[in-house]
Formats: C-alpha cells, sequence, structure tokens
C-alpha cells in the first residue's frame, strides 16, 4: 500500500509510537511517505535514520515562536490549544501539494497522529474532498486527552495544571466528536481511552467500530534482561518525562506517602528519579542522600537493570504507560497502580503488582525486595507478557489489518 503518515513532530527513538510504527510499516513492504514538522538538530538526525529505511520523508522546520503565537491567537477561538501548537500553512501547503499531484498514485491511507495532528486530518479530509480523491483517513489519537483533561482537573496537585485542564477539556472534547465524523479509523492504546472516546465523541452504537485499539509496543532486543547479579540491593526507579505534570505528581506522592512508609523498615532504601527536564522542585529532592535525580540520562537501560524494583503509581493519566512496558521487557519486577494496571492485559499479582493505595504500594515493594526469587518470578512473567503482548512487529501486523480493512480487503 501507498501510505502518507503525518506526524506533527519528528518521530525518533523517545517518540516510540510514531517512530515504530513508522519503521514497521515501511519494513512490512510498503510505500510510506512521513510528512513531519522539526525544532532541532536531533529530530533532523532521528529523520535521516528514517530516510535510511526508504521511508520519503517531508520534514518542515517548526520554530517554538510560531507555535507560541498559535496559540496565543487561538486563545478567543474554539480549538484547543494543543491542535494549534503544531500548525504551519506552509507544511499544510506542501501536503496538499503532495496530495493534488496527478503525476503519482494516490494514497491508499492517511494515517494522522495525536490531538496535536487533528487540525491536519481535518485539512487533509478537505483536500480530498476538493480533489476527487476518497482516501481513508486513520486518526491515531494515542490517548484520550479529554479524558486526561478531566482526571487533571481533579487529581493534579498544581493550581497550574488543573486550570489549563479545565480550559483545554471543552475545546479537546468538543475536537474529538468532529474527529469522530471526519475520519474513518480512530487509534487509541488502550480500552480504558476507547471507552473514555466513546463517551465523549459523537459516535453511535452502530459506529462505535470506529474507535480500535492499538497498543504500544517494546522493542525486545533493545530492552532486554541481563544477569541479575548487576541488581543493587533495595533500589526503586521511578521514570519518565518528568516535566510531564502526571510524573511530577506521581514522584511527589510517592516520596510523600510511600517512601515514609518504606524507610521505617529499610532505611538504607535508595530511590532513582530518571528521566529528562525534572523541574527544580524534583530536582531538590536530591537533598535527601537516599534520593538520586538524573535529569535527561543517555541510555534508561542501565537504571531499568540495576533497579530491584520499577515502580509507577501514577495517579492519574491516559494511555497505557511505556514506562511500565520498559521496565517488564528488562526483567525488572513492577509494582503499578490502578491507574496503570487498566490499561494491561496481564496477570496482576503475576505479570506485575497492582497497588491502589499508599501503604498497599510499600507493602508490594517491601516484599519484593525481601524476596529474592519472587523478584525472578514476576521478572520473567513481566518479560513474557510483554514478549506476547507488545511486540512492535506484532502491532505493526496489527495497523497493517486495519489499512486493509479500509481498503476492501
Amino acid at each position: 500500500m501507498k501510505l502518507l503518515f503525518v506526524i506533527p513532530y519528528a518521530p525518533s527513538p523517545i517518540r516510540v509510537r510514531s517512530f515504530n510504527l513508522t519503521r514497521g510499516m515501511a519494513r512490512r513492504g510498503h510505500q510510506l511517505t512521513l510528512a513531519t514538522l522539526w525544532t532541532d538538530p536531533e529530530e533532523l538526525e532521528a529523520l535521516r535514520g528514517l530516510r535510511g529505511e526508504g521511508i520519503d520523508v517531508l520534514a518542515w522546520p517548526l520554530p517554538t515562536w510560531r507555535s507560541l503565537l498559535n496559540c496565543l491567537a487561538a486563545l478567543p477561538g474554539l480549538l484547543p490549544l494543543q491542535a494549534v501548537y503544531s500548525w504551519s500553512n506552509d507544511f499544510a501547503g506542501a501536503i496538499a501539494g503532495r496530495l493534488a499531484d496527478s503525476s503519482v498514485s494516490p494514497y491508499d491511507v492517511v494515517h494522522v497522529e495525536h490531538v496535536r495532528g487533528a487540525c491536519y486530518g481535518q485539512f487533509i479530509g478537505r483536500q480530498l474532498e476538493r480533489i476527487g480523491r476518497p482516501t481513508p483517513i486513520v486518526w491515531d489519537s494515542v490517548d484520550c486527552i479529554s479524558y486526561l483533561f478531566h482526571q487533571t482537573t481533579q487529581r493534579s496537585t498544581r493550581a497550574a495544571s488543573r486550570w489549563v485542564a479545565a480550559f483545554e477539556r471543552g475545546r479537546t472534547e468538543r475536537l474529538e466528536s468532529q474527529m469522530s465524523r471526519l475520519v474513518d479509523r480512530i487509534l487509541v492504546t488502550s480500552d480504558v481511552d476507547r471507552a473514555a472516546l466513546l463517551s465523549t465523541a459523537d459516535l453511535n452504537g452502530a459506529a462505535e467500530e470506529k474507535v480500535a485499539v492499538l497498543s504500544n509496543g517494546v522493542d525486545l532486543d533493545f530492552f532486554a534482561p541481563i544477569s541479575s547479579e548487576i541488581v543493587e540491593p533495595a533500589t526503586i526507579l521511578l521514570s519518565g518525562k518528568m516535566s510531564y505534570h502526571a510524573n511530577v505528581a506521581m514522584v511527589e506522592g510517592f516520596v510523600r506517602e510511600v517512601l515514609p512508609r518504606l524507610h521505617q523498615e529499610r532505611p538504607d532504601l535508595q530511590v532513582w528519579i530518571v528521566g529528562k527536564d525534572p523541574p527544580t522542585r524534583l530536582r531538590q529532592l536530591s537533598a535527601d542522600p537516599r534520593i538520586t535525580v538524573t535529569g535527561t540520562v543517555p541510555d534508561m537501560r542501565p537504571y531499568l537493570r540495576k533497579a530491584t524494583v520499577a515502580s509507577a503509581p501514577l495517579t492519574y493519566g491516559a494511555g497505557i504507560q511505556n514506562k511500565a512496558l520498559e521496565a517488564m521487557a528488562c526483567g525488572t519486577p513492577v509494582v503499578v497502580s490502578t491507574i496503570v494496571a487498566n490499561s494491561l492485559r496481564g496477570r496482576p499479582g503475576q505479570d506485575y503488582l497492582v497497588a491502589a493505595e499508599p501503604d498497599e504500594h510499600a507493602r508490594a515493594i517491601l516484599e519484593l525486595i525481601g524476596d529474592r526469587e519472587r523478584r525472578r518470578r514476576v521478572g520473567r512473567a513481566g518479560r513474557r507478557y510483554v514478549e506476547q503482548h507488545h511486540r512492535w512487529s506484532d502491532v505493526a501486523a496489527s495497523l497493517e489489518e486495519i489499512y486493509l480493512g479500509l481498503n476492501g480487503h
């Protein structure tokens, strides 16, 4: 098939979904054009790697000042600020030129990612109608963003995050409803997000088939277990992009409510907070010698492999948590909150441990720290779970089936 991927940010190993889906479809033999935006030289380097895999890349610069002006101009309107953040008239014009080029065969599917790409999806729909090329459009929403905003207004500990979420929620629900009428298929990463989207989008029972779950995967060769002999004693890992408000709330809640319980029984216990761009209030946690805040690291694997236990005590969020999948892929036992567990399809208590409350979370961690054989069993089971359910090649095959269904195959 001939595919057009419109991704409003440059796919890279950090942006695992778009990076692996584009590579996966190209490796399955499809003719792929990637239309994307970039903001720094590192993103350009990642795009060069995708070109090396035979992907036709249409890359357009998007300076930060342009994104900020987009958001400022959108304040009086009805569009979410996220939806206009990545808008570029020149980039849209370049896409329109590709679609209208009569010298090449038309695309079989147009694939647009995230709320940031939704305006491009609407623009492409109008262009296809204008030129008379009825091409299916797939919108990979990834997460139900209005559901995330709803949780943020209820559970975030930061007034600024609650205010932004309240401002964006209604706008995002309106956009999700519009997209549900425009596109031929919507993708999300979990059953929870599918249910949330169906409850807000303008869909009825007959159209529910529009929303499909396409989970995230893990690079199982890159994130792989190695000798258990390198595991540090009594070390807990919390990972993720630490500028993300849900991760900030996760860390602060863990340090405030779980860690004191742990230190009562294991005063030697160490905590690693690993991820890019932690705000000052997280960096200040390293004043405690038992807490390490790394900021950006060149490679997550040493931390994933050396940690005794990986913890993901998110109190709110959307989609599937890659932090949990990557830890399980490395054979590290994981303790997750109910929010995280709801996006997984494994066996709680066997593939990972689930804790709803701080006391329960602390008990689960202490149990694993004190029982080496239990750690090994949970770690091995977690690895098997991601091998069975989160292999990127399998995710790409499922996406191909969705495309074929839209084209009558």
